[in-house]
């Protein structure tokens, strides 16, 4: 009975793992694939490599480690130099540093320019990682 249970428990925790790592992928409009984000916040382009991370405590970072930005608690995005280039809103709408809106990213992950259309998908990912991946940085 033991060796049921611990079979059980593996296959249930490698079931949860697999779907986490889909749960992150970042996905263009077409739905292929772009990259990913680790559960560490490690950004991963789409052969895998580490381009950058965004940090437990917001700071996004570059391949090198260096700051590039941070993500505020209250969905402020900065440069690297703290300046606010832009915010993400309780309901997902993107805003540039004129408060105009530059796009959403609905509940759903979906991620959308500002006409609405679909660019790509972010199911997993917070917000604010999502608006940087899509919007703000170039990784």
């Amino acid at each position: 009975m033991k060796k049921l249970s611990l079979s059980i428990t593996m296959i249930m925790m490698l079931l949860f793992s697999l779907s986490t790592m889909q749960a992150q992928e970042l996905r263009n409009s077409s739905g292929n694939s772009t990259g990913k984000i680790d559960s560490d916040g490690t950004i991963r382009n789409g052969s895998g490599n580490s381009v950058g991370k965004v940090d437990s405590g917001g700071t996004v970072r570059n391949s090198s480690g260096n700051s590039i930005g941070k993500i505020d608690s209250d969905g402020t995005i900065r440069n690297g130099s703290g300046n606010s280039i832009g915010k993400v809103d309780s309901d997902g709408t993107v805003r540039n540093s004129s408060g105009n809106s530059i796009g959403k990213i609905d509940s759903d992950g979906t991620v959308r320019n500002s006409s609405g259309n679909s660019i790509g998908s972010a199911k997993g990912v917070s917000k604010g990682a999502a608006a940087v991946v899509f919007f703000f940085f170039s990784f």
